[in-house]
């Protein structure tokens, strides 16, 4: 597997696909950098040589990009900013409640976890 800034990128791919295992590029962010850094999209990861990885590279530092450990360092910065404010997003962020008005009385399943069945307890 192919290394690009700390990162490892499957060989037997084509580098316009190989490109988003970097957390913070996506399928278009990936075509605008290899445009920039000159490199054939259809050639594969390992067919790469050193120079024209190093060009990609730099074309990901040079685009100012926010990739891996500094993104998600601003994510997680963000969340945290919205809690420490008492925002209605932040209050939603710590409940683990749907943020964006989606319906909860059925359905946000994957942001409330698993069912809890709540019974009536008899004598």
């Amino acid at each position: 597997m192919a290394r690009l800034l700390g990162v490892e990128i499957p060989n037997d791919k084509r580098i316009e696909a190989s490109l988003p295992y970097i957390y913070g590029i996506g399928r278009k962010t990936s075509v605008k950098i290899l445009e920039e850094a000159g490199v054939d999209p259809n050639i594969r990861t390992g067919e790469l040589s050193d120079e024209q990885l190093g060009r990609i590279a730099g074309a990901i530092t040079n685009g100012k990009l926010m990739i891996e450990g500094d993104l998600r360092r601003e994510i997680q910065g963000n969340l945290k900013r919205l809690t420490s404010i008492n925002s209605y997003r932040g209050y939603r962020h710590r409940r683990g409640l749907p943020v964006r008005g989606q319906r909860t009385s059925t359905n946000a399943r994957t942001r409330k976890g698993k069912r809890k069945t709540v019974g009536v307890v008899r004598k």
